[in-house]
């Protein structure tokens, strides 16, 4: 199992970063606020759980163990997917996805793609109890606007929109959205994803 990596940075594309360990290059899935964080060229540390099924091996990174421990618990729902898991990440912070299950909060889950009513509902359910982090509704720290919207761009492509379809979305949400409330990636991100509403993502491949 391979729990974590450390090493250079070699390149960010979306929501995948590409770290040499030993002259090895990991490529390794991480949410887009990670990405944000993550310098080409420099040394970087991050935990990871690596997924394996019969004709893949996907390696997950994570920003510290308490965003690695929320991957594990959403992993072990019924109908909650790797990247389902990740896309929840993306959206809320550890301490958010407690808050949201502490108050039994299902609708927050139902904000983020691939999650139905029924899957947030099991969601909130099956992690009664079993977190073991401080709930808290604070945001992530905000970054500029114009940064926010190109990285959510980004992020939505590297999820298999097109870049057409994303870059509207993106606009759509932030015109339809007051600027305190679309300043962070998660927070943009989320309400394009809802803009996008629950078409899948190749389907906007053209």
């Amino acid at each position: 199992m391979i729990s974590s990596v450390r090493g250079t940075v070699l390149g960010v594309a979306g929501t995948t970063a590409l770290i040499e360990v030993g002259g090895v290059g990991f490529s390794v899935t991480v949410t887009p606020q990670h990405a944000l964080s993550l310098r080409v060229g420099a040394e970087a540390t991050v935990r990871t759980a690596l997924i394996v099924r019969d004709d893949d091996l996907s390696l997950f990174g994570f920003v510290d163990s308490d965003e690695l421990a929320v991957f594990d618990l959403l992993r072990g729902v019924t109908g909650v997917g790797p990247k389902s898991a990740m896309g929840v990440l993306a959206a809320m912070s550890p301490g958010q996805v407690a808050a949201a299950v502490a108050t039994e909060d299902d609708g927050a889950f139902r904000k983020v793609s691939g999650i139905g009513p029924k899957t947030a509902k099991l969601i909130v359910l099956s992690l009664a109890g079993k977190m073991q982090i401080a709930p808290t509704s604070a945001a992530r720290v905000p970054i500029a606007r114009a940064t926010v919207s190109d990285s959510v761009l980004v992020a939505l492509v590297g999820l298999g929109w097109s870049e057409k379809v994303a870059a509207q979305a993106v606009d759509d949400a932030v015109a339809a959205t007051p600027s305190d409330e679309a300043a962070t990636v998660p927070a943009l991100l989320r309400l394009a994803l809802t803009q996008l509403g629950p078409q899948q993502a190749g389907s906007s491949l053209r």
